[in-house]
């Protein structure tokens, strides 16, 4: 009798090969501009609205701790070590692998349809009904669907093309917007959003904005199954829900 051969049967990878490698990159290079900017941040803690801002000037907030230089008024009989250059260096480098990777992604995305077929949110996914359902889902451990492995659900998919196509975008305008270089050339892009010193207030802004986005993802993250996550987004197999 014909012995009959055994089934293979291949898992649908849950991320492709190209979107495990840009996030990592993105989380790297993200990781090193958080540091980074905080470094520079530290030189000068003060932040103003306009074109020009220096000690002079009144600032529009100020940050509670001291500066690493000692001609910036803080209010603090200490002055922090200053990092500033290798920060700045390693910042600027950061930012275009960030930049590049992005690319890399939003290049993928729009040839493959991915933003269209996995991103965009679907009919019944656009009411607060639908996003108060997925969290309510994650507050109470409910169990997967077993499409859930390789679907997003209504706020994931509302939540990642904020980040893709509004803050990664406004983190790029307004970095480019403090650099005397490129505003010399391209003056409206600091013009647009008030000057270079509130480019640079709103660049610190929207880091915490990302910040935010960064905890909250994890957390879901966490919630949805951590490791089964993370192997999916390492290997690309998701695996057991937990």
């Amino acid at each position: 009798m014909p012995v009959a051969s055994p089934q293979v049967t291949t898992e649908k990878p849950r991320h492709a090969a190209l979107v495990r490698v840009t996030h990592w990159i993105t989380a790297a290079a993200f990781f090193a501009l958080l540091v980074t900017g905080l470094e520079i941040v530290v030189s000068h803690p003060r932040f103003y609205w306009g074109e020009v801002g220096n000690v002079n000037t009144r600032p529009l907030f100020t940050l509670p701790i001291p500066a690493s230089r000692g001609t910036v008024p803080t209010g603090y009989n200490y002055v922090m070590p200053d990092e500033n250059g290798w920060s700045r260096y390693l910042h600027f480098e950061a930012a275009w692998v960030a930049v590049l990777a992005g690319l890399a992604y939003g290049l993928w995305g729009l040839w493959t349809g991915h933003f269209r077929k996995n991103l965009l949110p679907e009919r019944g996914e656009r009411g607060w009904a639908a996003v108060r359902r997925v969290l309510g889902g994650y507050w109470r451990r409910a169990p997967a669907g077993k499409d859930d492995a390789h679907k997003y659900n209504a706020v994931q998919r509302w939540v990642y093309m904020a980040v893709i196509f509004v803050l990664f975008p406004a983190m790029i305008w307004t970095g480019l917007a403090m650099s005397p270089s490129f505003t010399a050339a391209f003056p409206e892009t600091a013009s647009w959003l008030g000057g270079r010193q509130s480019a640079r207030t709103l660049h610190f802004l929207l880091t915490w904005v990302l910040v935010g986005f960064v905890a909250v993802h994890v957390t879901m993250v966490s919630l949805a199954g951590f490791w089964s996550r993370m192997r999916a987004m390492i290997t690309g197999r998701a695996g057991p829900s937990n």
